[in-house]
């Protein structure tokens, strides 16, 4: 009998990831979810709703200085640091991990893994997937994941 492949697939977005793991069957089954815990605020339970305003040093007028990055993309960014981070310490509990991702978290995510995890990252998937329920992702990963065998 073959050995079962010691995969991990980390399905993400910017709020939301699932640890996908693959049966002896090869059917995917989402092992556990992590949630921002930014998911669902608004931009002002985030950030001030005010930018900040700024006193040039020659007038007296104030300014108001535009924010430079929007709260949701600053916590979506975290998000993704922050789920890296899990993985990488998580790195000797797989032997091989796929990432699935829209690109700019996909780009997050891989640039903050650490050694162990980057060393057993097989693949990528730019899409977002994370709504997709577990017997749909086959499909899409079919070029890690063989389909389901079912005994007779």
């Amino acid at each position: 009998m073959a050995k079962h492949r010691n995969l991990l697939i980390v399905v993400a977005d910017g709020e939301h990831a699932r640890f996908v793991r693959v049966a002896p069957d090869n059917a995917l089954h989402t092992e556990r979810s992590l949630d921002s815990t930014t998911a669902h605020k608004r931009s002002s339970e985030l950030a001030s709703d005010r930018p900040g305003a700024s006193l040039h040093s020659d007038a007296s007028a104030r300014h108001a200085a535009t924010p430079r990055q929007d709260p949701h993309a600053l916590a979506k960014q975290d998000f993704a640091h922050a789920l890296a981070t899990q993985v990488s310490e998580a790195a000797s509990e797989f032997d091989e991990l796929v990432l699935v991702a829209p690109a700019h978290c996909l780009n997050e995510i891989r640039a903050r893994l650490g050694t162990d995890a980057a060393g057993k990252l097989v693949g990528t998937l730019a899409k977002d997937l994370v709504k997709t329920p577990d017997h749909e992702l086959q499909p899409h990963l079919h070029e890690w994941v063989h389909p389901v065998v079912r005994a007779r």
